[in-house]
């Protein structure tokens, strides 16, 4: 038995008490509910509502802040600027989940998923709001062993205090490490591990397969991103965001480009494919279990994507140079509509403008979206493997740093504990490429998930809090 064999074998148990924790499911209408997803939904809808559609209706400001400067800002703490927060927040999210997960959603649960998905980002957008706020409010500076500042923040430390302040810190201290350890097996295998894993799979299939000159050589393709990665992580969130700033923008604007030439090239079909995604979503013709399917898929995979309700968001941006964090809390909702109601509409719409998912043959994930992209171009598939690999390499290094704050924040701060976690992910990222631990990496996807259990307790309890502190930012600039 193989060292990889071991390991699966010894974490299966594991796994399967996690996932049945986490994924927990109730039937409904013939459909098995994730309570998880409800609990993400609910979150959603309740912080939409109780700040009075404020995302919506603010929707314009936050673009505007988005590029706005401020004296102020240059006087505040912090290590990067809104845009570098708002950029590394969206290459921990902006990833294989807008390629392959829209793709997945679609098959299983007809074009109407994608309204359901869009559904979930603008309603996300109230709790990414809520979780970037509170990040940057109860966010601590400290100083390392060679005197520099740095900023850490996220929902461990709201989560913290939100109970410090109610004369019950002992709950605080539980969950707060719970999402903590939560963001380090996260950071470890849905990031390192799988995105290496899945980047490596693409470079060998689009390389010739069996027969490419990759097929065996899995542990040199992992160092060649472990020493990639190192270079970016290695130099903190300052390198992290000057990077992701360059990267998110490329990787986007290449995808959204490619996309609208396929469109383009079916245009005709626009109207129709546009139909079919609003039908599908509404229908009872294929019965109601068929609608609730199309919801399921298409909030399940817009919770998977855009990472609303996780907090992880919370610790990227609580890195801001800002002055306030309701204006940051505004530049960071925009997150789950690029991510969700952008890219994977953009998706959405390739696959269903080119009836790819009709013929599918079988065929889920990433592999369809390439069909439906070669239905448009030839080698288009080569441009979606070039985004595939950026989308991979933008979410390993933002979820180094969300890992990194975990380990911090539960050993504590410093140089020497900070190079020790990070020594420590690139490993993983070498072992990524090289093996197939596929338990391993079902432990850390319920583990990102299970994130959202501690940050919404956190976020319910601060609600009032939360509505003061938007209602006072307003007023104070009307």
């Amino acid at each position: 038995m193989s060292v990889d064999q071991m390991i699966n074998a010894k974490m299966e148990g594991l796994a399967d008490v996690l996932e049945s924790v986490v994924f927990y499911s109730v039937p409904i209408f013939g459909q098995d509910f994730k309570l998880i997803l409800i609990w993400l939904v609910l979150a959603a809808l309740f912080f939409t509502f109780y700040l009075n559609f404020m995302t919506i209706c603010k929707f314009p400001k936050a673009i505007k802040m988005l590029f706005e400067k401020t004296d102020a800002d240059d006087k505040s703490e912090g290590q990067i600027n809104r845009f570098q927060a708002l950029s590394t927040s969206l290459s921990g999210t902006i990833g294989l989940g807008n390629i392959a997960g829209v793709a997945v959603a679609i098959s299983l649960g007809g074009p109407g998923a994608a309204f359901w998905m869009a559904f979930m980002g603008v309603f996300g957008m109230a709790t990414k709001f809520a979780e970037v706020m509170m990040g940057v409010k109860y966010r601590k500076t400290y100083k390392d062993e060679d005197g520099k500042v740095h900023l850490s923040g996220g929902p461990m430390y709201y989560i913290r205090a939100a109970f410090a302040d109610r004369k019950i810190p002992y709950i605080g201290v539980l969950l707060a490490g719970m999402f903590a350890l939560f963001a380090i097996l996260g950071s470890l295998g849905a990031a390192s591990l799988f995105q290496t894993n899945q980047a490596y799979q693409q470079a060998v299939f689009i390389t010739g397969g069996e027969e490419s000159f990759l097929s065996d050589k899995g542990w040199q393709f992992g160092l060649f991103m472990a020493f990639i990665v190192g270079l970016v992580i290695l130099g903190g969130i300052k390198s992290i965001a000057a990077v992701a700033s360059k990267i998110v923008p490329l990787m986007g604007g290449v995808y959204i480009v490619a996309a609208l030439i396929v469109i383009l090239i079916h245009v005709t079909s626009l109207p129709s494919a546009i139909i079919t995604i609003v039908q599908g979503a509404f229908s009872v013709q294929a019965g109601f279990g068929a609608l609730v399917g199309a919801f399921l898929m298409g909030v399940q995979r817009a919770a998977f994507s855009n990472e609303a309700g996780l907090g992880s968001a919370a610790i990227a941006h609580s890195a801001a140079k800002t002055d306030s964090h309701v204006s940051q809390g505004l530049v960071g909702m925009l997150g789950p509509f690029i991510d969700t109601i952008v890219i994977c509409m953009m998706t959405a719409l390739v696959i269903v403008i080119t009836n790819s998912y009709a013929d599918q043959s079988g065929i889920q994930g990433v592999e369809l979206t390439s069909q439906a992209f070669e239905k448009g171009i030839s080698w288009f598939p080569y441009v979606l493997f070039f985004v595939v690999f950026l989308f991979a390499y933008s979410t390993i290094i933002s979820w180094s740093y969300y890992g990194l704050k975990g380990f911090t924040y539960i050993f504590g701060e410093g140089i020497v504990r900070e190079a020790v976690f990070k020594v420590v992910f690139l490993l993983f990222i070498v072992l990524g490429a090289s093996t197939d631990l596929l338990h391993v990496i079902r432990i850390t996807d319920a583990a990102v998930l299970a994130m959202a259990i501690p940050n919404i307790i956190g976020l319910y309890v601060l609600a009032p809090e939360i509505k003061r502190d938007v209602k006072a930012y307003f007023e104070k600039s009307s």
